[in-house]
């Protein structure tokens, strides 16, 4: 018996071997970098339509969060909120949300929805919280001055303003990921997909220029830099 196990391991031994020298391992740095093929690959990949969609819904999430940062600030006699920041994230919520984001679902998407029946009702209040948020950031724009912000009622109408904007822009933006977004492709082809996806990108470098999406991403860091908020780290709990 002792005889036909050591011949039983030595069998082993010998087979491993054998197919070990088969092996080449790679080598750590191949590990840990992808060929240049694989690269370009995903280069040419992109965003889709709803990622760069969904993506930008982080940028207004880092808004609200400045906007949440203004409300614990403003009240009481200090004030502690330079007007100009306040007034830079609502200009980003203006020009990039507003009048690009919205623009290309108000646009592309809801008309799409509607020819094929499908979430009318949903794309109904979607379009008319957008009018409302114009309406909102209009006012946070008018009263986000210096010359404001030493008035009671301006500040009033202020916290009133940011107040209103974050409470409708979570549920609707949530309701868009969760629903209207993953539902886009069941109404067009993958072609028409593509193409859509093009027709994003073409609008967000002609309405921002080369930096696009990462040049607003900066902008918001800014801000968040100058109200001590960049830092992920102090939004963990103690």
């Amino acid at each position: 018996m002792r005889d036909d196990h050591e011949s039983a391991r030595r069998d082993f031994f010998r087979n491993a071997a054998v197919l070990g020298c088969g092996l080449v391992l790679p080598s750590g740095e191949a590990w840990a970098k992808p060929d240049k093929a694989g690269e370009e690959s995903e280069k040419d990949e992109g965003v889709t339509p709803t990622e760069d969609l969904m993506r930008e819904h982080g940028l207004l999430n880092r808004v609200l969060l400045i906007y949440e940062e203004a409300l614990r600030r403003l009240p009481g006699p200090k004030r502690d909120m330079p007007p100009e920041a306040l007034a830079s994230a609502a200009g980003i919520i203006h020009h990039f949300i507003e009048d690009y984001h919205e623009k290309l679902e108000e646009d592309h998407l809801f008309p799409r929805f509607e020819k094929a029946h499908k979430l009318v009702d949903l794309v109904k209040i979607l379009r008319e919280q957008h009018q409302a948020g114009r309406r909102l950031t209009a006012q946070i724009e008018q009263v986000a001055t210096p010359a404001a912000f030493k008035n009671d009622l301006d500040m009033l109408k202020l916290r009133n303003s940011l107040n209103a904007f974050i409470r409708m822009y979570r549920p609707h933006e949530a309701r868009e990921d969760t629903v209207l977004f993953p539902a886009v492709r069941s109404i067009m082809s993958a072609h028409e997909y593509a193409v859509l996806g093009d027709q994003f990108e073409d609008r967000e470098h002609e309405l921002f220029g080369k930096e696009g999406f990462e040049g607003m991403v900066a902008k918001v860091a800014g801000i968040e830099q100058t109200l001590g908020i960049y830092d992920l780290a102090k939004f963990t709990p103690q």
